[in-house]
């Protein structure tokens, strides 16, 4: 089992998300039981390219500072939404022979939906904790109607299994 946390960055990881008192703490009480129970944590980051705040060397490029990596955590960087397509996550992942991942990150509708997704036809059973992801309004739905829209009916018992918080933390004390 690892923990991944996907594009929690300075430049989009702010009040202005669905929840985000409720996710920030969510994730980093998952962060701090995954350390303490020898959980691997894998982070991802996404670079947009030159001109754009997600590139890299650009200070809303780096991971949030609740959620800070320490020096021995793996960092995957990626150009598009899934967090597998050309980043050796997945080869890495099947070396260390992981099958098993635990989803937490921004946004909902963007880069976790596209790495559940991708996770799901890579065959990793794909975990996700209820309100460790989330995202903003958009021109179509509010932030509160896509969380829900992911979370309750698109990915549960087909891409993932999305459970309660309790039962995550359960689950990394084992």
């Amino acid at each position: 089992m690892v923990l991944l946390v996907v594009d929690t960055q300075k430049a989009i990881t702010n009040s202005r998300l669905y929840q985000f008192d409720l996710f920030e703490s969510h994730v980093k009480e998952l962060i701090k039981k995954a350390r303490h129970n020898d959980i691997e944590i894998i982070f991802v980051r996404h670079d947009d390219g030159v001109g754009n705040e997600l590139t890299k060397g650009n200070d809303g490029f780096e991971v949030y500072d609740g959620f800070q990596p320490y020096d021995n955590e793996i960092i995957f960087d990626k150009n598009v939404n899934s967090s597998f397509k050309n980043t050796g996550l997945v080869e890495y992942l099947k070396q260390k022979e992981e099958n098993t991942i635990i989803i937490v990150g921004l946004q909902t509708d963007y880069c976790i939906d596209a790495t559940i997704k991708a996770g799901f036809e890579h065959g990793f059973k794909m975990i996700v904790p209820e309100n460790t992801n989330s995202t903003f309004d958009n021109q179509y739905m509010t932030a509160e109607q896509t969380y829900k829209y992911f979370n309750e009916f698109i990915w549960n018992r087909r891409y993932a299994e999305c459970i309660p918080f309790d039962k995550a933390l359960e689950l990394m004390a084992q």
